[in-house]
């Protein structure tokens, strides 16, 4: 029998621009994915309620797409150590893990095939750039998202996405009971909400980045504030668990900027000095920019999911009120647009980027309840729950973080 090659999915839940899985369809012969769904990988942020349905619909995608490339799926509980060595694999491929206890698992993941002299490659599949490679002029990580990003821009063209290799390997049988076996789907009514208002899949991400880049980007610049009304692409869920990878985003962005001879010489280092019919697309990249930021700071601060980044705000006198905290959670604050944002966000599991932050001003600053109360709620009712927005958002918001509005400042 050929030697197996193992690929650990955790982040990128996909088959499109997967270098790992591409990587191991080009140049080998037997190939096999793991799922680890633990402790070990998620530590104190464990998925929460909306997006384990989430990620059960796009295992369940994802084992399926496997097993039609030939690909068996296992998706398990046991330690990600255990699991793969269990193979018995001559090499193990991964994409770069981001979050906190992701990274510890794969530095323990590495120590272990090196003891074993098992050769093991990891790419880069979920960011734009090399979180180490942008540093300030001093060499330490940016703390402030405008010269970041300065920095970003000029670190180069991204990497174009790859893709996946369709060779002509005999489908195989996907497990789906494993999945189920998860117990990541909850019995209650507002699972069924979700599926009303999303489409799990790769394919569902690609149809409403090509609805967003064809009926909404030229104009985000102006609607993206306006929570009304549909300005903003609604990506977020599928890039928080990878059904949609950035790099494919951002070339199809700037594809499409180039089709409507938008996308010059500068662009998007222009920015806000874009001509007027680019600033929706260079405004949109942006974005991406502050999904890259959120990681920079996550992984080069990773005690900051739970603890303030400036040290001054460690003694802030928080004030927990239970009572008026339950009335937040349930959009009955008796503030309109503050219980507005909070029913959409019991309904849909979504919440517009502009009501996000005035909630979060509302709870830390006009309730004065701590900002970790507002993002353990946001991780367990949000369907886009990324760690490394989540913190950054709330944080920001508070004025205990990167980038941070002043105490004063309300939203």
């Amino acid at each position: 029998m050929a030697d197996t090659t193992i690929v650990w999915f955790h982040l990128g839940l996909r088959v499109d621009d997967h270098p790992a899985l591409a990587h191991a369809l080009s140049e080998f012969e037997r190939v096999r994915a793991v799922y680890v769904y633990s402790e070990e990988i998620f530590g104190e942020w464990e998925p929460g309620a909306a997006q384990r349905w989430w990620i059960h619909e796009h295992l369940l995608l994802l084992g399926s797409r496997l097993a039609e490339l030939g690909i068996e799926l296992t998706v398990t509980t046991d330690s990600l150590v255990d699991t793969v060595l269990g193979a018995r694999p001559s090499a193990v491929l991964w994409n770069e893990a981001l979050t906190p206890a992701a990274r510890r698992a794969a530095n323990t993941l590495t120590d272990a095939l090196r003891d074993r002299s098992i050769g093991h490659s990891v790419f880069a599949g979920d960011l734009l750039h090399d979180p180490d490679a942008i540093r300030t002029n001093a060499g330490s990580p940016y703390r402030v998202f405008t010269p970041f990003y300065k920095s970003f821009l000029q670190a180069g063209v991204p990497m174009p996405p790859v893709d996946t290799p369709e060779k002509g390997r005999d489908p195989v049988e996907f497990d789906a009971a494993a999945v189920k076996d998860l117990g990541l789907v909850a019995d209650h009514p507002w699972v069924d909400k979700l599926r009303g208002h999303w489409k799990p899949g790769e394919r569902a991400a690609a149809d409403m980045l090509d609805s967003f880049l064809e009926d909404h980007i030229r104009d985000y610049h102006e609607r993206r504030d306006l929570p009304g009304i549909r300005g903003t692409s609604r990506l977020s869920p599928y890039l928080a668990v990878g059904a949609i990878g950035p790099r494919r985003v951002w070339q199809e962005v700037l594809t499409a900027a180039r089709a409507a001879d938008l996308a010059g010489e500068h662009f998007p280092k222009a920015g806000s000095h874009a001509g007027t019919d680019a600033k929706g697309y260079a405004g949109w990249l942006r974005e991406l920019g502050w999904r890259e930021f959120g990681y920079h700071l996550l992984i080069h601060y990773p005690h900051t999911t739970d603890q303030p980044l400036r040290e001054d705000w460690a003694a802030f006198p928080w004030s927990m009120d239970e009572g008026a905290f339950e009335r937040w959670k349930r959009g009955r604050t008796g503030y309109p647009i503050v219980d507005a944002g909070m029913r959409q966000l019991w309904d849909s599991g979504w919440m517009h980027n502009r009501v996000r932050m005035i909630v979060a001003s509302f709870l830390t600053k006009d309730l004065m309840i701590p900002w970790q109360e507002g993002a353990r709620w946001f991780w367990d009712t949000l369907i886009d729950a990324d760690l490394a927005s989540n913190t950054l958002g709330w944080q920001w918001a508070a004025g205990s973080g990167a980038d941070a509005q002043p105490f004063f400042r309300i939203f």
